[in-house]
């Protein structure tokens, strides 16, 4: 394998704090590409670089790391000439919380190709900076309704990380992704990674969801200590809410599906545990979670006026 070194460069800053910094900081891993249910993952990476000072320590070489022809970053032409070019960016950054404690942050776009070589890398970077956690994002749809507490699956390299966390699913076959393949990596190692992936209403998983990212941050600073910023995302997150319960004020078939989630839901967390989330006792057996999306997003997207605001997508 050719040298992972040869991925990612040190800023004058990061060459300073590795040889320097005492604190063993903890990293988070914000990469976008797989599933970002709600934009919950991108929406916490932007609102942490917004919200606190940070500086650039590593940056990754993304010419060789991304497929430009699947994902195409975004140009702007204006009347004649080519104006603008989104350049993607693959760093890490060390901020300061609202306490003033020092943490990595690494977000930008997930690599499609050399993984291996990446991870290689990820690892050399943990070692040079002393890291003594790793904690990743994820977001997921789920059959859950957004009038219940958004909750989270917890997964880590050791079960002492995650204590108090109960699984809400047993054992599945997914496609794997750069972020869950350095948390198995660094398990392999005997070092401490974990992650949180927020379950987002499926009907909603396609428009930009605060409350999921409010529910990510909130999990990271009750599992690491670090004060996190939440100012902003509650008040996003209430509008949203605001805006899907006055669509579904009207009743009709949206509302029953709602409560049929809801149900679903109350079910779940009365202890019934299995494969999913379960359906409720009765004559009629409830429709399923496809089932129940789509009708709800059909209905929702009627409503939409037209040119009008829609925090549905």
């Amino acid at each position: 394998m050719l040298d992972p070194r040869e991925l990612y460069s040190l800023t004058e800053d990061g060459s300073e704090q590795q040889s320097g910094e005492q604190h063993r900081p903890i990293m988070l891993e914000v990469m976008t590409g797989v599933v970002d249910a709600g934009n919950a993952v991108s929406l916490a990476g932007e609102h942490l670089l917004t919200a606190l000072e940070h500086r650039v320590v590593a940056t990754f070489d993304v010419d060789q790391l991304l497929d430009y022809r699947s994902r195409r970053p975004p140009m702007i032409f204006s009347e004649d000439h080519w104006e603008s070019y989104a350049d993607p960016v693959l760093a890490l950054y060390e901020l300061r919380d609202e306490s003033d404690v020092p943490f990595l942050l690494l977000t930008g776009p997930e690599p499609d190709l050399q993984w291996k070589r990446f991870i290689a890398a990820l690892r050399q970077i943990v070692d040079q900076f002393g890291v003594a956690l790793t904690v990743g994002l994820n977001a997921v749809p789920m059959a859950v309704p957004h009038t219940r507490p958004a909750s989270v699956t917890a997964h880590a390299s050791r079960k002492e990380l995650i204590a108090g966390y109960e699984p809400w699913l047993r054992r599945l076959q997914i496609p794997g992704s750069a972020g869950h393949l350095l948390e198995y990596e660094l398990g392999r190692d005997g070092r401490d990674a974990m992650g949180f992936a927020v379950h987002v209403p499926h009907y909603l998983a396609q428009s930009t969801y605060p409350a999921a990212t409010e529910v990510l941050l909130t999990s990271v600073s009750k599992a690491t200590g670090l004060m996190l910023p939440l100012d902003g995302l509650r008040s996003a997150a209430l509008a949203v809410n605001d805006e899907v319960n006055s669509q579904l004020a009207e009743g009709g078939e949206a509302a029953s599906l709602v409560r049929a989630l809801e149900e679903q839901y109350d079910a779940y967390q009365r202890g019934r545990r299995g494969p999913s989330l379960p359906t409720v006792d009765g004559e009629q057996k409830l429709p399923t979670a496809d089932e129940l999306g789509e009708a709800l997003e059909r209905f929702l997207a009627e409503q939409s006026e037209p040119g009008g605001p829609n925090p549905l997508g």
